[in-house]
């Protein structure tokens, strides 16, 4: 039996609607992914990794190495390790002298 017209419009119009359902839905969780990364920034930012206390920032030398005074940690931002490498031995000495106790 021959499928008729009306019945391959039907089920094109139901494939458009689900395509559409389907972006919509994509672009609802892309949107609910950024806010959630968002709150987390807002959390966590300018916080020690390890025990969770604010950090301070110390320039040195124009690097800003970022210290927490509650656990002495030191952290340090994309890139910085670099220029930290690339200090002098008597200048590295003297980074170090800055966060000792």
């Amino acid at each position: 039996m021959p499928v008729k017209p009306s019945e391959k419009e039907e089920e094109y119009f139901v494939r458009i609607e689900l395509e559409r359902r389907k972006k919509m839905e994509v672009e609802k969780l892309k949107k609910l992914a950024e806010e959630d990364k968002k709150k987390l920034k807002e959390l966590h930012f300018m916080r020690c990794p390890k025990c969770g206390m604010e950090l301070g920032e110390v320039d040195y030398k124009g690097i800003h190495v970022d210290k927490c005074f509650q656990c002495e940690g030191i952290w340090l931002d994309a890139g910085e390790l670099e220029l930290v490498a690339k200090l002098e031995k008597g200048a590295l000495d003297k980074l170090f002298d800055v966060f000792k106790k």
